[in-house]
């Protein structure tokens, strides 16, 4: 018994030796799980891409601050992991450009500007001459649930005794270069004038010095845009080589000569901003939004104006005009009211242009003007700059105030409160 124990205990004593020298490999480490997608992907929403373009029961999908893609279901396939987004009876369509605005003079109160802009869907906005040199950095910078910053920084005019004082005053066509020799290097967006005599107040610029500023700027390539009013300065302005109209004409009705002229100018980009309607209107959409005190002012101020009416059919007249010869419109507002691009679209409508015409001039249009190549339509590469509605503006403009969220560079806008 003694002897098959010691045996035993031999072969048991081998076989772990043999066992340590030849284990198996151990077991090959699971492989780690594809990370989780960063996309976000927004279904069966209608897509107004921006570009006279519709996409029914689309599929916008961003990652980060980026489109990555948009399409149909059938063509865009959703990344494996992303959020989604159930848009259905949905509209998505780019945030708002407002190419002509007048924010206040300090850096807390821009940002507030800005900021109440992107509550609305405005995604950028050019102040237009009248902005401190030490605002233009904010240019450059991305600011949290603000829009983005545009400025022409200080504009010219002649003298405007009572006017504001910002901008340059010149008597002299030395006086107009050395202004824009002083701008230029600024990098402003453009260069702001005015040629305007304020009902018979003032001295407006003279053909010599916003000719003399007009070829000073392009030498230095910078555009030129001109807020006027009558028709005879904008002819005269067309045929110096004027860039930009910050307004339409507002004197008189515009002529066959006139648009012919101003159709032989095929670049020319105007923002109509249109004028006070004249007629009360709607403004129930803006209560829930503003600050009692502010809605109470806009009230106040909502009766009808037969005279007003008469100056705003003018320019409603010359728009349309403009518009059925085929010109390149976009969307300014002029003033501070961050909500005004929507009364502004609906006049512009009201004017005879279609919803969807009136939607490429305030989103592709006008960041086409800004010379914002990653804003204004809805593509692959393009900034995630969108507003998602709960109706169509297709079928009715106002629609555009149905707003639902506001993204900005793929981020959505806190709206629990106007800033």
């Amino acid at each position: 018994m003694r002897r098959v124990s010691l045996v035993s205990a031999a072969v048991l004593l081998s076989a772990f030796a043999l066992g340590a020298c030849q284990q198996e490999p151990p077991a090959p480490a699971a492989e780690a799980p594809a990370p989780a997608s960063t996309a976000t992907a927004f279904e069966h929403a209608r897509i107004i891409v921006g570009d006279g373009s519709v996409i029914e029961d689309g599929v916008l999908i961003i990652d980060g601050t980026t489109i990555v893609d948009v399409g149909a279901p059938d063509d865009t396939p959703i990344p494996e992991g992303a959020a989604r987004v159930d848009a259905t009876g949905q509209t998505i369509m780019p945030a708002i450009i407002d190419t002509h605005v007048h924010m206040r003079p300090t850096r807390d109160e821009l940002v507030q500007d800005l900021s109440r802009r992107a509550y609305f869907g405005i995604g950028a906005a050019m102040s237009l001459g009248r902005d401190p040199d030490d605002l233009l950095p904010i240019r450059d910078e991305r600011i949290p649930g603000a829009a983005r910053f545009f400025s022409s920084g200080r504009g010219i005019t002649g003298n405007e005794p009572g006017r504001p004082t910002e901008p340059f005053w010149v008597d002299t066509v030395e006086e107009a270069q050395a202004a824009v020799r002083e701008l230029a290097p600024l990098n402003v967006d453009v260069i702001k004038i005015w040629v305007d005599d304020r009902n018979g107040e003032v001295v407006k610029l003279s053909p010599e010095l916003y000719t003399a500023i007009i070829d000073e700027a392009h030498a230095n390539n910078v555009r030129v845009i001109a807020h006027i009013f009558s028709q005879e300065d904008a002819r005269g302005l067309i045929d110096a080589g004027i860039d930009a109209f910050a307004h339409g004409v507002r004197d008189s009705e515009i002529t066959d000569e006139y648009v012919a002229a101003y159709m032989a100018r095929p670049e020319l980009f105007i923002a109509p901003n249109m004028p006070d309607r004249g007629a009360a209107v709607d403004l129930a959409w803006l209560e829930a939004a503003l600050p009692a005190e502010t809605f109470a002012e806009l009230s106040a101020a909502n009766v009808d104006d037969a005279e007003a009416q008469t100056f705003h059919a003018i320019q409603a007249h010359n728009l349309n005009r403009l518009y059925q010869a085929g010109a390149t419109i976009g969307l300014g507002t002029d003033g501070n009211d961050p909500w005004a691009a929507h009364l502004e679209m609906e006049d512009m409508v009201l004017a005879g242009m279609s919803p969807s015409d009136v939607i490429v001039a305030a989103t592709r249009n006008s960041a086409a003007f800004l010379r914002m190549d990653d804003a204004g339509t809805l593509e692959n590469g393009k900034s995630a700059d969108f507003i998602v509605l709960d109706a169509n503006p297709l079928e009715n403009i106002t629609n555009t105030r149905a707003i639902d969220t506001v993204y900005l560079r793929g981020a959505a806008v806190d709206r629990t409160a106007y800033p």
